[in-house]
Order: C-alpha cells, then structure tokens, then sequence
C-alpha cells in the first residue's frame, strides 16, 4: 500500500510540472474570442490524474500547477485563479463520473460531460469573480473589456451575453481537446500511471 501511495504521489508531482509547462504553450484565437482569453493544454494533466486516481488527484495537480505558476503570473494572480477553478471543475467532474462507470464509455461520458460542466460554470465564475478581479485588481474597465468582445460581434450588449456566446463555448471546446487528447495517451500512459510493467 505504501508503495502504490508513494508511487502515485510521484507521478501525480509529475504531472503536475507537465501541466505546468503546458501553461507556456499557449496561442490567442482573436477570431473567436478577446486575445486576453488564450487556449493552452494544461488541463490534460490534470484529466489524466483525475481518470487514474480519482477528482481529488486533478484537483491538487491543478492546484500544485497555478501554485508554481505564481511568481511568473502576469495577471495579479487573476489567471492563475481562473484556470484553478476551472480546472478543478473540470477534474472533480471527469474524476467522479469515471469514478462510477470505469469503462471505455464511461470514460468517454465523463470528458464530454465534464467538458460541458467546466463550460457552463465558466459563466458565474468570469461574471461574478474572475472578470470583477481583472476590473478592479488589474484596473481593466468592464467597458474596455466588452468592446474586446465587440470587436469581434459588434451587437454584444453585456459581458454576460459575451461570457455565454464566446467564454462558454470555447471553454467547452478546451475541455474536448484535452479530453481527446486525454483519449489518445491514456492507455499508452497507463503502465506509467499505475505502476504496472
């Protein structure tokens, strides 16, 4: 028992510095949402701890990720805040479905629904934390970030609306990549994950 904790404790740490060069490969998409909303992978590692040792795995690589992030954070610590939570969502949700339906299509059912959950949590957590802390900690007015939105769909009328045409859906698209990304190396990765030859 105490060689399969150290041993998971071990790869989770892993992990967790995966994920956290993972943060560095990131790229704007200024076609389908503002530049200051980028698309990374770093929640992949996080996906694999949460499918082979359970939500609470995701959730601590998720959080270890953010915590080494900090000194470099460009934002105040408003991003790394932001990718936390959601990618505790992500994990708790993709961990905790799997957790009842350890099959391939319970796998499946978990990332595409965990995705799908990480997106529409997405909305109260931009509106009621992340987008008040970047108005007030980063001094970014609300005005100046719905005309980023506006740019791109000139009739957006609130940050609201925005955070549900553009946030939602690109979110749940970040969760289906690292899903099927998640897909591909899972099996392969699995030796490594549980300790098996």
């Amino acid at each position: 028992m105490k060689k399969n904790t150290t041993h998971n404790l071990t790869v989770a740490a892993m992990l967790s510095a995966v994920a956290f060069i993972l943060m560095f490969i990131e790229f704007p998409l200024p076609m389908l949402i503002p530049s200051f909303v980028k698309m990374d992978f770093s929640d992949l590692p996080e996906l694999l701890a949460a499918f082979a040792y359970g939500p609470l795995a995701g959730v601590a690589v998720a959080g270890i990720k953010n915590l080494i992030h900090l000194p470099l954070s460009s934002s105040m610590y408003v991003g790394e805040l932001s990718n936390f939570l959601l990618g505790a969502v992500l994990s708790v949700a993709a961990g905790a479905i799997y957790k009842k339906h350890k099959t391939k299509r319970g796998a499946l059912a978990a990332a595409v629904l965990s995705a799908v959950i990480m997106g529409l949590i997405s909305v109260p957590v931009n509106y009621w934390i992340i987008y008040p802390l970047y108005y007030n900690v980063l001094g970014f007015p609300q005005a100046a970030v719905l005309d980023m939105y506006r740019a791109i769909l000139p009739a957006t009328k609130s940050i609201l609306q925005a955070l549900f045409i553009f946030n939602l859906p690109f979110t749940v698209a970040k969760g289906l990549l690292c899903a099927a990304l998640c897909a591909g190396i899972y099996k392969p990765l699995s030796p490594l994950l549980h300790g098996r030859k």
